[in-house]
């Protein structure tokens, strides 16, 4: 199977508008970050996108991806999922509803903001989502076993994924330790790590995911969901802990 970075921005993407930080105005492609989403291929070439968010339509063009099998959605929060409408050219191909797999409360919201793609007679044009409700247990589907991870952002809970020996995890700033179980003896840990310094409620700094990894100890750590204020790629990649290291657009996992 191969993980492939789509986006591994904030909410805000990298360059920020109107930002004229170093990371902002660097010209190494990889400070350069579209907002955070993955696509997995499994053994059979079927592809699973992790989150859609308002870069969807470019990060598909740029990556030559033109199918999607399923698609898992990690929260609600519109840097994860509005992108959705975009998915309308591959519903056309396809011919059908867009598998979506999600917990409850995440797909109330799809529904509160796509409300044409679920009517009984849709406007032409309209997309069409076939939504699957999932909850904090393992699950198969395209022959392949996924288990939810559940983490706290801020206020709510986000589902990370597992496959293999693999987990991606985006917009985390608390895991239980029931929940940290899951994660041991990984070959390949993604989490998220907004900056380096001060403290934030809703996501991990780099203290923080220095601390888990430790804990867990992957055999590997990738950092995504990056924001412009945790440096240049290549003046931190290097101060980063042996096996751990700085996700970039267009990174390529194979696990």
């Amino acid at each position: 199977m191969k993980l492939k970075f789509l986006g591994t921005g904030t909410s805000q993407g990298v360059p920020v508008i109107g930002c004229t930080c170093e990371v902002c105005t660097s010209k190494n492609p990889k400070d350069t970050r579209f907002r955070a989403s993955v696509m997995v291929t499994t053994d059979e070439n079927k592809k699973i996108l992790i989150d859609c968010g308002p870069d969807f339509r470019q990060q598909m063009l740029i990556n030559k991806e033109n199918h999607i099998d399923i698609a898992l959605i990690t929260h609600e929060h519109n840097d994860h999922v509005i992108g959705l409408d975009d998915m309308r050219p591959l519903i056309f191909k396809s011919g059908k509803d867009m598998p979506i797999y999600c917990n409850q409360r995440v797909g109330h919201e799809i529904k509160n903001r796509f409300p044409y793609a679920f009517t009984d007679v849709r406007y032409p044009g309209a997309p069409a989502f076939d939504l699957h409700t999932i909850e904090n247990k393992t699950f198969e589907v395209l022959d392949v076993t996924i288990t939810p991870i559940e983490v706290i952002h801020f206020q709510i809970t986000v589902f990370g994924y597992q496959f293999k020996k693999l987990a991606y995890i985006t917009d985390a700033g608390f895991i239980s330790d029931t929940e940290k179980e899951k994660l041991k003896n990984l070959d390949v840990l993604i989490l998220n790590c907004i900056r380096k310094y001060d403290p934030h409620p809703a996501h991990f700094i780099l203290p923080d995911v220095i601390k888990l990894f430790e804990e867990l100890q992957p055999k590997k750590l990738f950092l995504t969901h990056i924001s412009h204020h945790l440096g240049l790629h290549d003046i931190e990649e290097p101060l980063l802990p042996e096996g751990m290291h700085l996700a970039y657009d267009g990174l390529e996992i194979e696990f």
